[in-house]
Parts: C-alpha cells; sequence; structure tokens
C-alpha cells in the first residue's frame, strides 16, 4: 500500500516547499495538508513537480455543513478551494460536516446529504473528488456531528455520487467504534482515503493498540486501492520516524 505524508504532522513549523523535500529526502512521493489558504500555489506546484512528489489532497476551507442556513458559505468555500486544488493538481479533498447544533440528528443528516449533492457538480466540474470524514469526539473533537463511519458511509451511499466519498481514519475510529477490519472493509464502497495513527496518543502507528500490518492486509485483501496517508503525531525525530514507519509498512 503506498504511504502518504501529512505535512503539519511533522513538519509544520517548517516552510512548506522545504517540507516537501524534506518528505522526499525520506523516501516518500506523496504528501498531504490541512489548510491551503497560507500557501504560495504557484510556487508550491513548482517544488511538487521538481521533486517527483504527488500533492494527493488537502482539506476545504469551509466545513459546516449540518445548519442547512450556511450552505451557501460551504459551496462557495468548496469552489475556491477546488479553484487551488487545479493549482496544485490535487484530485481530492477532504472535508469534515460540522459541529453538532443541537438540532434532530435527522435534520443534520439530511442537511448533510442536500449539501453535498448540491456539491457534486462543482466537483465534477473541477475533476476533483470530496472525501467526508468522521472523528472521534472523546478526544480531538468535541461537539462535532460525524463520530460514526457507519453514518458516514450511510450519507456517502444516499449522496450516491462518484465525486462524494469518505476518508476512513483509523485513529478516529479505533476511538469511536473498534471493530476496525469489519467496519472498513464492509464500507470500502464509499472510501477512498485511509489515515493512520497509534491510539492513544496518536503518535507513530507501531506504538498503538492497532496491528496496522493486519488492517492494511486486510483492505488490500478486500480490494482497498487507494493510499494510507501518515497523520500521526511523531514522538521520534520526524524525519527518522517516517524512515522507520517505511521501514515498517512499506
Amino acid at each position: 500500500m503506498r504511504l502518504c505524508v501529512s505535512v503539519p504532522c511533522f513538519f509544520g513549523n517548517m516552510n512548506f516547499t522545504d517540507a516537501i523535500r524534506s518528505v522526499k529526502a525520506c523516501g516518500y512521493d506523496a504528501v498531504e495538508t490541512w489548510g491551503w489558504e497560507g500557501l504560495d500555489l504557484k510556487e508550491t506546484r513548482r517544488v511538487l513537480d521538481d521533486c517527483g512528489v504527488e500533492m494527493l489532497d488537502m482539506c476545504t476551507s469551509e466545513f459546516d455543513m449540518t445548519d442547512s442556513a450556511k450552505r451557501v458559505i460551504y459551496l462557495d468555500g468548496l469552489k475556491k478551494s477546488c479553484e487551488a486544488a487545479q493549482v496544485l493538481g490535487v484530485k481530492k479533498l477532504i472535508t469534515q460536516v460540522g459541529p453538532d447544533t443541537g438540532a434532530a440528528r435527522v435534520m443534520q443528516h439530511e442537511a448533510i446529504v442536500e449539501t453535498l449533492r448540491q456539491a457534486a457538480p462543482i466537483l465534477k466540474a473541477a475533476d476533483v473528488q470530496l472525501m467526508v470524514e468522521p472523528l472521534n469526539s472523546y478526544v480531538d473533537h468535541k461537539g462535532y456531528y460525524l463520530t460514526s463511519s457507519l453514518e458516514g458511509a450511510e450519507i456517502i451511499r444516499e449522496v450516491n455520487d462518484p465525486q462524494v466519498k469518505m476518508v476512513y481514519d483509523i485513529y478516529h475510529m479505533q476511538i469511536m467504534e473498534g471493530n476496525i477490519i469489519p467496519n472498513l472493509t464492509a464500507e470500502l464502497d464509499t472510501i477512498v482515503h485511509l489515515h493512520a495513527a497509534g491510539n492513544p496518543g496518536r503518535h507513530e502507528p507501531w506504538l498503538g493498540e492497532t496491528d496496522y500490518k493486519n488492517v492494511m492486509a486486510a483492505a488490500e485483501k478486500a480490494g482497498y486501492k487507494g493510499m494510507l496517508g501518515l497523520e500521526y503525531l511523531p514522538v521520534m525525530d520526524p524525519m527518522e520516524s517516517l524512515k522507520e514507519c517505511r521501514r515498517i509498512y512499506g
């Protein structure tokens, strides 16, 4: 399985283009990031091309889909994120859905589905895929609405558009659900990207309770063709941690 490095986790204090070079020096050829608005897009694309590194994905600038009154703001932000993605050669955007507003969950669920349906033509025109991300609300994202990959898969199937899929973050779902291999493989028709970190602590994958070799093997056996994004906070020197991760997981 091809590995992808989340730049802010390892080199958050470094100039982004220097970080790309550091990732390449560790033997990787794919990166992802969170916010894109502070990047020099053209210079970043130049360095990516020079280094032979793919920018796999980044986050949208807006995240709020649980409140239908904010739909226009979300869709306008999505258009800008798609424009930035085209400059960088990015084919996937990660989005969150926003906080639990306190309204009935069925209403928030329907608001998310409708926003994603309206997002689909924007995505198609830009040739970009959107990945919805369930997160944990116990440790890192208190108050977040979408904490279940099961509901995430339901949303993706209701939207029923190839431009809208899910990123399955193994760390977050280990905290919220466990049962990683059965859930991941059952939802594989909705998943186009994986994230990895060790739990507890969100550190090196091999330091936590999840056997990532088994998870990766099961995903590949079930037909998964995407990447595994390394989105952990290293306790080792960042470059040494990435080299060790590549040694262990390929």
